[in-house]
């Protein structure tokens, strides 16, 4: 992963390069926050798809202020927490079991979580779709 240092440095190193005018234009749509690319993937999609997040590793939190995890894109004034699923990091048993049990709480805690894969991502319009869906419905209240 690539600090954000690190990150500002590169219009400079690219400066004068073939290719740098076209690159500084996906540089603006770079973020450091992202912490697989999976996550920017779906991330770049919610923007094509004119529905970004409002942020990137989002604090779920609960009525007392407890940190029930940190969700990878979220839309703060509609409770949609989105979680980029790879195959390597949550495809075990137990990572299943623990992505179950975090759902649980961020959903008693009055969140929408959607789960993407990156088969999700190979297709443009479902991950836009999905999110405006959820940011169009209420979330329940209990």
């Amino acid at each position: 992963m690539i600090g954000a240092d690190e990150f500002a440095r590169i219009p400079a190193l690219i400066r004068g390069r073939r290719g740098a005018v076209a690159a500084r234009r996906y540089l603006a749509e770079a973020d450091h926050r992202a912490q697989s690319p999976l996550e920017t993937r779906a991330r770049l999609r919610c923007v094509d798809g004119r529905v970004p997040p409002d942020v990137l590793q989002v604090d779920v939190r609960d009525d007392d202020g407890y940190l029930l995890g940190v969700g990878d894109l979220g839309w703060l004034a509609a409770r949609v927490v989105a979680e980029a699923d790879g195959a390597g990091v949550h495809g075990t048993p137990a990572a299943v079991f623990e992505d179950r049990r975090r759902q649980n709480l961020f959903v008693n805690a009055g969140w929408r979580v959607l789960r993407f894969t990156w088969a999700d991502t190979l297709r443009p319009d479902y991950i836009p779709y999905v999110v405006r869906e959820a940011l169009g419905r209420p979330t329940a209240s209990w």
